[in-house]
């Protein structure tokens, strides 16, 4: 680690070095100096190669350990030193551009200065930043950024200007090159600054998050720094959101940990809405809002974190008492909020449009599903996938809820929390909670249990063991309101969950099977049209996916 730092700072100084050059040649067009700055980018090369092996070498040799602290700082390391070597590159690229002026006067017209002022600044603080954790000044270096930003706008727009007048058009058109290399600089200051940030808190995170996350925990009451927090993010979110949890370090006036949620204004106020709407409607069940904050497009929350596991943890880890325990409260849970919510009023579903919606997705990650090979039910024909679709969309339209309840809107298994201890069942991810169908609920919920990647038969016997229950659950609830076509929907709104569901799977094979369960249900509907929806033969089995006899009947 000493070798890597100690290389990592001569190439810190050495791109330092090769910025004050580029400074220097575009005030004096000294030939010696355009030579020696292409000469040291061999050298800067070099030195990049020599601590990026490092990097690699020790990262392949380095023990596991629950410290992740040294590794984080090798990482932050390697991503720095590439973008200093990206740096040097452009101002080897700027010095090149010097040779296409005709008049070394011209380029003093515009204000180049400034902007290498803010560069020179930015670059030199690199190592001390490091050294040192500040993390203050690591959001100064990446704000260096948004000021180069700012900088290039205002020239190009002078340039654009001139440029018009139709004079010095080589001249102006090089210029143009040398500012935009310069911007470029900007980008990679930025990268630098978010990799000390990464090596100071010891996550990934961008300066625009970072701003959030102190505005926010802010409103929520904290008095201390970012220093104080442990910051971690949560992985395997596919909401385009940041979702981390943070926690306090040493007392600092943060009274609990909490997850905070950064992404677009529209989302998170959208979110922030229904954790509101819940409170009101079932106390407790979402987790309390800490804090909020709006700029600009994103919007930021921090959030209760609610201690237990997530229901899919549950089913996979937990003894067979708990996993018992923990669906009888699921339960008894979701049926008082069902019947809590529900308004006898018919309700429009959009299953197949929601699919419709996402289908071209589905066929970017697997093309082969765009057409079933083989006879549909009750036919020697082939049928498009689109157009069987297209035919249950019409059908749809005749097969409205004939109630709603307050959804949660995303019932995957990993969005319902249990907590053993307190005996309680809390809803996370509440983005598009709304008044809708019951059976979208029940579907998403059934079809990410189904879609978990494990194959271990005594894991697959628990999984279909609660798809059954569920199963069982969802449609006690249905013949208590008198719902004759809670099979038929249920067999749409499954459909549309299998065939999402492949997006995110590459087994060929797994994805394959939910692919051929959401035709057959799509043409189970088709084949049923026109009879009393009252009899539809929903097929079980569908949910097991160790049982594949019956598909053979």
């Amino acid at each position: 680690m000493k070798a890597i730092i100690g290389n990592f700072k001569l190439l810190a100084i050495e791109t330092e070095n090769q910025i004050k050059l580029t400074h220097g040649l575009l005030s004096d067009f000294n030939i010696d100096v355009l030579e020696k700055i292409t000469a040291q980018d061999d050298y800067i090369d070099n030195l990049k190669t020599i601590v990026e092996n490092a990097c690699f070498s020790d990262i392949y040799n380095m023990k596991r350990s629950p410290d992740m602290a040294p590794l984080n700082r090798i990482r932050a390391l390697h991503i720095i030193c590439v973008n200093l070597e990206r740096i040097a590159d452009f101002c080897v690229n700027i010095a090149r551009q010097t040779q296409y002026l005709t008049s070394k006067d011209f380029i003093q017209k515009y204000d180049y200065q400034s902007m290498f002022l803010e560069i020179q600044q930015s670059v030199s603080r690199i190592t001390r930043v490091f050294d040192h954790g500040n993390l203050s000044q690591a959001l100064e270096i990446c704000r260096a950024e948004f000021k180069l930003d700012d900088l290039w706008e205002h020239t190009f727009n002078i340039l654009l200007r001139d440029l018009k007048k139709g004079d010095e058009v080589t001249n102006l058109v090089t210029t143009i090159f040398i500012f935009r290399y310069l911007e470029r600089i900007g980008d990679s200051i930025l990268n630098i600054g978010e990799a000390l940030i990464f090596a100071i808190m010891g996550d990934r995170i961008k300066i625009r998050q970072v701003e959030a996350l102190e505005k926010t925990l802010t409103e929520s009451g904290f008095k201390g720094t970012l220093g104080d927090i442990d910051f971690a993010s949560i992985w395997g979110s596919r909401s385009g959101c940041r979702i981390s949890k943070v926690s306090r370090k040493k007392p600092s006036g943060f009274q609990a940990q909490g997850i905070f949620k950064e992404g677009k204004i529209l989302k998170i106020q959208k979110e922030r809405a229904n954790i509101n709407q819940w409170e009101k409607i079932c106390p407790g069940v979402a987790p309390k809002v800490f804090g909020y904050y709006e700029k600009y497009r994103t919007a930021s929350l921090l959030v209760e974190f609610l201690s237990g596991c997530t229901l899919d943890q549950v089913f996979l880890s937990e003894s067979s008492a708990v996993m018992e325990n923990a669906m009888f409260v699921f339960e008894q849970t979701l049926t008082d909020i069902w019947h809590k919510t529900l308004v006898s009023e018919p309700c429009p579903t959009d299953y197949m449009f929601q699919l419709m919606q996402r289908f071209p997705a589905i066929c970017r990650v697997h093309p082969d599903f765009l057409i079933f090979h083989g006879p549909r039910e009750g036919s020697h024909k082939t049928i498009e996938d689109r157009d069987l679709i297209q035919a249950c969309h019409k059908i749809e339209k005749g097969l409205p809820a004939p109630f709603s309840i307050f959804i949660h809107g995303d019932f995957n298994t990993n969005n319902i929390v249990y907590n053993h201890e307190d005996q309680k069942i809390h809803y996370i991810d509440l983005y598009r909670s709304r008044q809708g169908d019951y059976v979208q609920d029940a579907a998403v919920f059934l079809v990410s249990n189904f879609r978990v990647p494990v194959f271990d038969v005594e894991l697959r016997a628990r999984l279909n063991k609660v798809s059954h229950h569920f199963y069982n659950v969802f449609h006690h609830f249905a013949f208590e309101q008198g719902d004759l076509t809670f099979n038929a929907r249920l067999s749409l709104a499954l459909a549309r969950s299998f065939l999402t569901s492949t997006r995110f799977e590459l087994n060929k094979e797994f994805s394959g099977v939910m692919c051929q369960n959401a035709r057959i249900l799509m043409e189970r509907v088709m084949a049923h049209h026109g009879k009393p929806w009252e009899n539809f033969p929903f097929p079980g089995e569908i949910l097991h996916y160790d049982n594949e006899s019956w598909r053979h009947e």
